[in-house]
């Protein structure tokens, strides 16, 4: 008989975090013209993390250059993005696929603490 792992579920300002006993946390971000929700996540340096981004209106993408990560973001689908943040710093993400007038407003923050 197998054991099913009991779920966490956090619910914070910034959005929803599940946890599953010996899984990594998942985030679940939407994105849409112009801005992602939540625009500000704060993980800790060295934990790994997996971003669920599900794109709403049509096809975005998701770049954090400074980490050396991209994504495309196809519209209706989820995307699983997962990030070891190896540093401590506030880094920019943002959509690097044109979305349309307001597009270079399309943004948010990773803030990876100790």
């Amino acid at each position: 008989m197998s054991r099913l792992a009991p779920a966490l579920v956090f619910v914070t300002l910034l959005g929803i975090v599940d946890v599953a006993a010996d899984t990594e946390p998942v985030i679940h971000m939407t994105a849409r013209k112009f801005e992602y929700s939540p625009n500000e996540i704060t993980v800790k340096r060295g934990m790994p993390i997996v971003l669920e981004i599900t794109s709403i209106d049509r096809d975005h993408g998701f770049k954090i250059a400074e980490l050396g990560i991209r994504a495309d973001l196809k519209s209706g689908e989820v995307t699983r993005v997962r990030i070891v943040p190896d540093r401590v710093g506030r880094f920019e993400f943002r959509c690097d696929v044109f979305c349309g007038s307001g597009h270079e407003n399309m943004a948010g923050d990773l803030l990876v603490v100790e």
